[in-house]
């Protein structure tokens, strides 16, 4: 009954491809956005924005942006660890050679950094795909995180060999290092989260997205039809690194609060890689919810042990929590390749359609 649509009529071909073509949609949005902006901010605690909400945002972006190389491009990487690297290194050098740039500025310029990477890293994908590209992201993942190893440069030469957020301030206000406090950050990182989360929801209903979606499911039938592989699968390595490439500014500077190389090892690729997976490839919710399951878990189980009396040591929680993501991993490839997402679009479905049977 919630979702019934009866006297909402779609007059034009404008209205029918809306993004909200449902006005409950809208209005769960606006619900969702709410909680966000205005709820959470002055009701979560210390500990759940260090440990819920901020990443859970950043893992989002950063599993938005191998979801448009991946999901909507067909692109295959593992090397997203690395991408988030090359960006929050990136902007840990802008901020120290350029101590009053505005913070917004650099995360967001550090991405282009981020998208350069990609793309040099993105050419074998005119003559290989599949498992052979896979590879060759994987080349660049180790490539790219022995460069922060060796490189001094990169880490202004500092004898621990990691970066440190200095304290950034804009307007006066502290957004970023030690004495920013939790709820400036969150917001900081919701604001750049909203935005690029907007323009990549238009990017992909737009003509570049049918332009990736369909190199991603037949890139020789596309080329036959005028579509430009090389633009189209060079476009999807920039924007998608780039889009990573910002996550992982966020990922150090609101999150963090510093960062050794190995930080960005192949076990960041995967995690975001899973979150993708579970979310749902070719969505741009399913990144969310992805994200919410991945950073909430092992939360949860840490909690539900205390509230029961029962004492569980943190290896046999981590091991827990392996165990659990491996096999949902398992079970939405087998029963539900399109992750949360699609079960959320059966629900709604039915939801429309209720009380009669689909």
């Amino acid at each position: 009954m919630l979702y019934r649509t009866a006297g909402q009529f779609k007059t034009s071909y404008k209205k029918d491809q809306a993004l909200f073509p449902v006005r409950q949609d809208a209005t769960l949005l606006a619900l969702i956005l709410g909680l966000a902006w205005i709820v959470f901010p002055f009701m979560a605690s210390e500990f759940a924005f260090q440990t819920l909400l901020i990443p859970v945002l950043v893992y989002s972006l950063a599993a938005l942006g191998l979801n448009i190389l991946t999901g909507f491009a067909g692109q295959l990487s593992l090397g997203t660890g690395a991408f988030m690297g090359v960006g929050a290194y990136a902007c840990y050098k802008m901020i120290t050679i350029f101590p009053e740039m505005n913070l917004i500025v650099a995360v967001l310029l550090s991405g282009f950094f981020s998208s350069i990477v990609g793309v040099a890293f993105g050419l074998p994908s005119l003559r290989i795909k599949g498992f052979y590209l896979a590879i060759a992201t994987l080349a660049a993942q180790f490539f790219l995180v022995w460069m922060f190893e060796k490189v001094g440069w990169l880490y202004n030469y500092s004898n621990t060999g990691a970066i440190q957020v200095p304290n950034i301030d804009m307007f006066g206000v502290a957004v970023a290092g030690p004495l920013a406090s939790s709820v400036t950050k969150y917001y900081f990182v919701l604001f750049i989260v909203t935005v690029v989360t907007v323009v990549m929801i238009n990017l992909t209903r737009g003509t570049q997205g049918r332009i990736w979606k369909a190199t991603r499911d037949m890139d020789i039938a596309a080329e036959l039809i005028g579509i430009n592989l090389l633009k189209s699968k060079l476009t999807a390595f920039a924007v998608s690194s780039y889009v990573v490439g910002v996550s992982g500014a966020l990922f150090v500077f609101l999150w963090r609060g510093a960062a050794e190389p190995n930080l960005f090892d192949i076990s960041l690729s995967f995690r975001v890689l899973f979150i993708a997976i579970i979310g749902g490839l070719g969505s741009i919710m399913g990144n969310f919810l992805g994200a919410i399951l991945i950073v909430a878990l092992p939360v949860v189980l840490n909690i539900l042990p205390e509230l029961f009396g029962i004492e569980i040591a943190s290896a046999t929680v981590e091991h827990l929590n392996i165990m659990i993501i491996g096999s949902l991993i398992i079970f939405f490839l087998i029963i539900e390749p399109h992750g949360l997402a699609r079960l959320w679009a059966l629900i709604r479905e039915k939801l429309i359609i209720w009380p009669f049977p689909h």
